[in-house]
């Protein structure tokens, strides 16, 4: 039944294209697959928007998209070898749109040389994906995927924890060795003008620039929403209205009992204004209002006070007396200090009383997270060869509400940062492209706090309620049980065809998680595979 409101959705953009009458583009987001367009993105010479992501790809962008998917085309007359190594499978080109169509394999064998027990790991996913583009206002993109699959055992130990893999969706049978469940999206955007458009969508958002983003990110599952986006001048406004599962919250009868009635729900509104005070320097204001479809009181839906798109929301939550909302405020920024090298931050902020917070005392009810990066392109003269490196912090309790039903999380997963709360962490990543070959590489260390084992809520479970804090003060990051993580990841692929990203993959993982009082657990998994589709996972956790 969960697999009914993707397909649903897809069908549905599907024929308002039949409605309209291409020069856009339009790909899902992922890290590795957008860093190949940071010279374009963070050069001084252009003045992008370039925090809110997933891109509607024109101008200069589309330029460097196509220029990616038509790079080393193989010179033949043969069908089969133009399928694999050039185009799409099904590919249709009109002078007022464009149509195009492929199957997408995901079959990965593996083995974990450092885990306990040292189990085989593979994945067999099953997928496809269309797009649409016409008369350079409809853009659609929609996928789906059947997949089963044996994690390495810290994946499956969350997965089992969860009934969720990580950002794709709901498991089947979670407690079973091998996961099997289904993954979908569908995203129409339409185009009014250079100033204005819209987006309907079963996807993810990210609002930032670097890896990580602590305001919104794409770690959760999909989820059903709106966007408009509009610009004046070098300000762009950005409101996005999201409904979303929420698992942890199952719907009840009358009695109070939960039974085959389905997941929960909640609703979230989402602003982002951007300025681009320079070609050099941007700056964006970000808040976020969460809020239960349903509580103790009953049904209540969607909220009407939310809707305008050009209205500060804190005023408008702050207006209820007794408002059982999440509210966030947070800012997001870059800097062009090179030619090639961009420096970018973000602040949130959850809840704030000055006196404590300048007091130094580790007050509970001082919630924020900071982020600081530098990212670069064409390093050391290098064509191609890309870099991240970047520093996250988020304080105890910062995304837990005193409600599960309205804390920062979407389908049990958080909104933001996969840790959650209670964590700092360091990382670096490094891309490399030539000719057909793709090179990755990831380093990561996180100070990490888990509750001890009579489950003391220590800050960094999002979903327990901060109405159980045991200490008001003396509270700091890495309280609870200290947790160190070691995470290295590193990749080489050699890209078959750039169009659905169809590609021969060998990798190495090895993740080292010291916890206090207990040991470290292990993992070092080696895999090869043939892969595709621009879908991201994260496994960094």
């Amino acid at each position: 039944m969960k697999f009914i409101k993707p397909v649903s959705l897809i069908v549905a953009l599907l024929g308002l294209t039949a409605i309209a009458q291409a020069q856009i583009g339009n790909q899902a987001y992922s890290y590795q697959q957008y860093q190949k367009y940071n010279e374009v993105l963070y050069s001084p010479q252009t003045r992008l928007h370039t925090a809110v992501k997933p891109y509607a790809f024109k101008g200069d962008l589309l330029l460097k998209l196509d220029s990616i998917e038509s790079a080393n085309r193989v010179d033949s007359k043969n069908w089969f070898l133009r399928k694999i190594f050039n185009e799409h499978l099904v590919e249709v080109n009109k002078e007022d749109h464009s149509f195009y169509l492929d199957v997408l394999p995901d079959f990965v064998m593996g083995k974990d040389l450092l885990g306990t027990p040292r189990r085989n790991t593979w994945t067999n996913t099953r997928g496809f994906q269309v797009g649409l583009t016409v008369n350079d206002k409809f853009s659609l993109r929609a996928s789906a995927f059947e997949n089963q699959a044996v994690f390495a055992e810290y994946l499956d130990n969350y997965m089992t924890r969860n009934a969720i893999v990580p950002g794709q969706g709901t498991l089947e049978h979670p407690e079973r060795k091998t996961k099997d469940w289904m993954y979908a999206t569908a995203s129409l955007t339409y185009d009014f003008s250079k100033y204005f458009q819209a987006t309907f969508a079963y996807d993810k958002n990210h609002i930032g620039d670097g890896y990580r983003s602590l305001l919104l990110s794409d770690f959760s599952s999909n989820y059903t929403h709106l966007k408009l986006s509009g610009k004046i001048g070098n300000v762009q406004y950005t409101s996005i209205w999201a409904y979303m599962n929420d698992p942890k919250n199952p719907r009840r009868d009358s009695a109070g009992v939960s039974g085959r009635y389905g997941d929960g729900a909640k609703w979230g509104a989402f602003q982002y204004l951007d300025y681009n005070a320079t070609n050099r320097l941007s700056v964006g204001f970000f808040q976020a209002v969460v809020w239960a479809n349903a509580d103790e009181a009953g049904h209540r839906g969607f909220d009407f006070n939310y809707l305008n798109p050009a209205i500060f929301l804190r005023p408008v939550e702050s207006n209820n007396s007794s408002s059982p909302d999440k509210m966030f405020l947070g800012l997001n920024a870059k800097y062009k200090a090179f030619n090639n090298l961009t420096a970018y931050g973000q602040f949130l902020l959850g809840e704030f009383t000055a006196k404590e917070f300048f007091a130094g005392n580790g007050y509970a009810h001082n919630k924020w997270g900071v982020q600081l990066g530098l990212k670069g392109f064409d390093i050391f003269k290098v064509k191609n060869l890309n870099f991240l490196t970047e520093f996250n912090a988020v304080r105890p309790y910062t995304y837990q509400h005193f409600s599960s039903a309205s804390n920062y999380s979407n389908n049990g997963e958080p909104l933001a940062h996969p840790r959650g709360a209670n964590f700092k962490e360091f990382l670096a990543l490094f891309n490399y492209s030539w000719k057909r070959f793709d090179f990755s590489m990831q380093g990561l260390y996180s100070l990490y706090g888990t509750d001890p084992a009579d489950g003391r809520n220590m800050g960094g479970d999002i979903f327990k309620s901060y109405l159980d804090i045991p200490n008001t003060h003396g509270n700091f990051i890495g309280q609870g049980v200290k947790n160190n993580l070691y995470y290295v990841d590193a990749k080489a692929a050699y890209v078959l065809n750039p169009k659905y990203n169809l590609r021969l993959e060998l990798g190495y993982s090895q993740r080292y998680n010291k916890v206090q009082d207990v040991g470290t657990e292990k993992s070092g998994v080696i895999s090869f595979g043939l892969r595709s589709s621009f879908r991201n996972f994260y496994g960094d956790m």
